[in-house]
């Protein structure tokens, strides 16, 4: 019986698993600079984590794996996202407690969501986020647009751009909701079924709707602008002055709403512009949820602000822009084995390698000289390390450098000491 994966899954091996190694320290490495711990949430959490009541958003109604424990109630689902997972963790450890507040947090792993498998896009999938949790600035949602900005940058990406938006605070989404409500009623009937659910659950989300977005009446829809309040009008203008400030480029995009309800005054996404992405251009986003905290218990009127990306889709972004990470580095050493008596003297200098912090490997196929030879290559292997049954009588090794073609004869008590100097 031949066994394949799953559909909407991948295997990472070879070469790839070394660029997804080096995407993963470099946003380690970011997150350090702008002193961010990381955090591990489980993989799966209490429906009610994801499913909160009158949730409009698709990932909620449609797309989450949820199943229930054996002999008994208890509903449970893997993780969609990792925001919900995180600020769940927040409050329940009392990190609100911290004196030294925002606490900054960043995740990175798997998900899980149950939709139509395309480019980019897969029923597992694995995203890094942050979490910026406590407090309510300008200031904040510029850092955390700032470090994602300088992350895709630095991995070399040139064809992206940041799209802004603002949501503003309850009363003027309340405001918006109801103009919005009013435009889209003559045309209720024209919506796509999951438009119609939007309607009453939030309207904000149809303006993201990829079926109807080409029609006339959300061209005209009202813009969220128009319905601000001074306070958000304000916020909004500091955030877009701050990235003036820092030179980051940005557009402001009043159809912009992203695809979870939770979200309240600076939405963001960062777009590629390169035409070999397909539908799937976002390659992050993310923005403020005022609501959030103190839904899962935590402190009144604490907010926080968080983005994701997909990893999947960075790698893809940066394929298409012709930028490789790191691919699979060559051995130090390859062992090479030429006689069956010498296999175990051959085994312990191949372990003595490995102690000293050298990548090294060795033949178990037992092949004849031409045939590790052909190995050594395979392997991109700095140095042969030849060993027979002369080397074993004489407690010598023959060390040969791939480059030079210069081979050289050393004691087994020199081994490290001798490459040690030719790594210099």
């Amino acid at each position: 019986m031949a066994y394949q994966i799953p559909r909407g899954t991948a295997d990472v091996y070879g070469s790839k698993s070394y660029a997804w190694q080096e995407l993963e320290q470099r946003l380690r490495q970011f997150c350090f600079l702008y002193n961010y711990d990381e955090i591990r949430t489980p993989i799966f959490e209490h429906t009610n984590v994801f499913k909160r009541e009158n949730d409009s958003s698709d990932m909620v109604n449609k797309e989450m794996y949820t199943f229930t424990l054996a002999n008994s109630s208890t509903s449970l689902t893997l993780r969609p996202e990792g925001t919900a997972g995180v600020v769940r963790s927040f409050v329940e450890n009392k990190m609100y407690s911290n004196p030294d507040l925002p606490v900054k947090l960043y995740y990175m792993g798997p998900m899980f969501r149950h939709e139509r498998p395309q480019k980019g896009r897969m029923r597992i999938f694995n995203q890094f986020g942050v979490e910026c949790l406590g407090n309510k600035s300008p200031y904040v949602d510029v850092e955390t647009i700032t470090l994602a900005f300088s992350i895709l940058k630095s991995l070399g990406l040139k064809d992206i751009k940041v799209c802004l938006n603002t949501l503003g605070d309850d009363a003027s989404r309340d405001a918006y909701r109801s103009a919005l409500k009013e435009h889209f009623a003559p045309y209720y009937d024209e919506l796509c079924s999951d438009c119609k659910r939007r309607f009453e659950q939030n309207p904000l989300r149809i303006l993201d709707c990829k079926v109807d977005h080409d029609k006339e009446f959300m061209k005209n829809a009202p813009s969220m602008k128009d319905y601000l309040n001074e306070e958000s009008k304000q916020y909004f203008e500091t955030v877009c002055s701050l990235l003036k400030s820092l030179d980051i480029p940005y557009e402001v995009d009043d159809k912009l709403v992203r695809g979870l309800d939770y979200y309240t005054h600076t939405v963001f996404e960062i777009v590629s512009v390169n035409s070999s992405m397909g539908a799937q251009s976002t390659v992050l986003a993310g923005g403020r949820y005022d609501h959030l905290i103190p839904y899962f218990g935590g402190p009144e009127q604490m907010s926080g602000i968080g983005w994701a990306l997909g990893m999947e889709r960075i790698l893809i972004a940066l394929e298409s822009e012709g930028i490789l990470l790191e691919e699979k580095p060559g051995l130090d050493a390859f062992v090479m084995c030429l006689d069956k008596e010498a296999q175990t003297y051959a085994f312990e200098i191949l372990t003595q390698l490995r102690a000293n912090g050298f990548r090294a490997d060795m033949d178990y196929l037992q092949r004849g000289f031409k045939g590790q030879f052909k190995a050594v290559a395979r392997t991109q292997a700095k140095f042969a390390i030849i060993i027979g049954s002369t080397e074993l009588e004489n407690q010598v090794v023959s060390i040969k450098n791939i480059e030079t073609q210069v081979q050289s004869q050393v004691p087994v008590q020199q081994i490290i000491e001798y490459l040690d100097k030719e790594f210099e």
